[in-house]
């Protein structure tokens, strides 16, 4: 009998002993800090993120969390396994206490409530992804005082209000992706002579773009559906680096330059903007798919496109006639889609007996002439085969 208790209060003691042991393994503001941070958020149905957050035990091996000594250095909340359910609630302000903080993520999920303006305490910070929630509010500007931060991505949330000029100022930024926000305003200058990708795709941000505001390191570059005006011969002159370039849906004026034509790129997305004048590539142009679609372009098609698969000039002022090498290409099977429709062409070099493979499209419906061959036009092309004369007539390009 007297061993019986002797062997419980042991058991105790021991237990005791090893819960103190484990709590003293975390700075104890670390773990007040994750103690609430669990407070304000739960699993989404069919989430088990946090059951592994017993505070009985040692805070550093919790999902999630990574320590470094006695503080905690990364803190990824949700399970990163593609598919699981995120969380919900909200990110608690106590998460600017774990100053020795590099990483922060958050996975997709239905998260909602404000950035915390506390996150600007944590100077340690040089990755924050916030992705895929319903974070709203505005951007808080004491990020800029995140000196060391590498990455910040925003996207896929609800934030308003405009990119903080001081986000703008980190020197050491590498990535920024802020798509599918509703973002407004103007965009900041990027100091960065390290930022390789800026992704502010769909978002309401306007104003233009002057020559030095984004650096020429950048590699990847999306301002797709916004509102951003103005010219960008010069701007894209300077990043020769890009490797993936979409400016589509916005109303950028002005000519297109050459140097575009040569970037290492597979994909050129120009489409529905306000861009004006002749397009002039410097070399023949490799680039798998152009579109230029949808824009106020004019002169003659260059021949140096013939080596492009998908060509979109369609929706322009192009005159004059299409060029033999394009013709060929098409012909050949090597150009898979060429719409030329909605312009001022003149002439096709083609024979009306010419079979054009099942593989290819071509479209020149509504230019100033009859088209030599019947083709698949898409609907918005409308019915009507050829301009009326008296538009042929006014038009010089």
């Amino acid at each position: 009998m007297t061993m019986g208790i002797t062997n419980k209060i042991s058991l105790v003691i021991t237990t005791t002993l090893f819960i103190q042991y484990s709590l003293a393994l975390l700075h104890p503001i670390d773990f007040l800090a994750l103690q609430s941070i669990k407070k304000s958020l739960e699993d989404m149905p069919g989430s088990t993120y946090f059951s592994s957050w017993d505070f009985t035990s040692d805070p550093c091996n919790f999902a999630g969390v990574f320590c470094v000594g006695q503080r905690v250095v990364t803190l990824n909340l949700g399970d990163p396994r593609a598919g699981t359910p995120g969380l919900s609630g909200r990110l608690d302000p106590d998460i600017g206490k774990l100053k020795n903080l590099v990483e922060f993520t958050l996975v997709p999920g239905r998260v909602m409530g404000a950035i915390p303006a506390t996150l600007s305490e944590l100077k340690n910070l040089r990755f924050i992804g916030i992705s895929r929630n319903f974070i709203s509010g505005e951007i808080p500007a004491t990020l800029g005082e995140l000196t060391g931060l590498r990455t910040l991505d925003l996207s896929y949330n609800q934030l308003t209000g405009n990119v903080p000029w001081a986000v703008g100022n980190l020197p050491a930024l590498t990535n920024v992706v802020m798509c599918h926000n509703r973002l407004s305003g103007s965009v900041p200058a990027f100091v960065s002579q390290t930022l390789t990708r800026l992704d502010l795709k769909h978002n309401n941000l306007s104003g233009s773009i002057p020559p030095g505001f984004l650096p020429s390191s950048l590699q990847y570059l999306s301002l797709s559906w916004n509102r951003f005006s103005g010219p960008v011969d010069v701007l894209l002159s300077q990043l020769n680096r890009l490797n993936y370039l979409d400016l589509s849906l916005n109303r950028f004026t002005g000519p297109i330059p050459g140097s575009v034509f040569g970037f290492p790129i597979s994909n050129l997305q120009l489409e529905r903007n306000m861009f004006s004048g002749p397009v002039q590539p410097f070399n023949e142009v490799v680039i798998q798919t152009v579109d230029l679609s949808h824009n106020m372009l004019y002169g003659e098609v260059s021949p140096l496109f013939s080596s492009v698969k998908n060509l979109y000039l369609n929706y322009n002022r192009f005159t004059g006639s299409v060029p033999t090498t394009l013709v060929d290409r098409l012909l050949a099977g090597e150009v898979e889609l060429l719409y030329l429709q909605h312009n001022y062409l003149t002439a096709v070099p083609m024979n009306p007996n010419a079979a054009i493979p099942m593989s290819s499209l071509l479209c020149l419906q509504y230019n100033c002439m009859v088209p030599p061959v019947q083709t698949s036009c898409p609907v918005e092309a409308g019915t009507q085969k050829t301009r009326p004369a008296s538009q042929c007539m006014q038009w010089k390009g």
